[in-house]
């Protein structure tokens, strides 16, 4: 666990999530600050700075992240129409590694999990101040 990492943070309890899935590998949260009806995050309990750090042996690992994505969806009743999985590797802002789901562009621009994730940033950090 990394201190100033909020993904750390979310995974330790320090930081409140609205928690839809987890396992012993991953957890996933509404995201505070949506940008369509059905936007989770799912986070790896492990700090993974970036996915260009997973190594050939984590392959099960970013597969099992694929699945619970298509499970969340089918749970979420967005299976059906469609729904995105996006993902970024060493964006600026926001240096982690996580998937999102959302209904697929019917209406919902294109987006980044870059903006996702700098949306839960900045809502984390408007909730400490409080």
């Amino acid at each position: 666990m990394t201190e100033e990492c909020i993904f750390c943070r979310i995974v330790a309890g320090e930081v409140p999530g609205d928690i839809v899935y987890q396992d012993e590998d991953f957890l996933a949260f509404r995201d505070i600050l949506p940008k369509a009806p059905t936007h989770v995050l799912i986070i790896p309990k492990t700090h993974i700075t970036s996915a260009a750090e997973l190594a050939n042996e984590q392959q099960e690992l970013a597969g099992h992240l694929v699945i619970i994505a298509k499970n969340l969806a089918e749970k979420e009743g967005i299976a059906e129409k469609g729904y995105r999985l996006v993902g970024d590797v060493d964006f600026n802002e926001v240096k982690e590694v996580a998937g999102a789901i959302s209904p697929s562009p019917g209406g919902v621009g294109p987006m980044t999990i870059a903006m996702l994730l700098r949306n839960t940033v900045r809502a984390a950090e408007i909730a400490d101040k409080k």
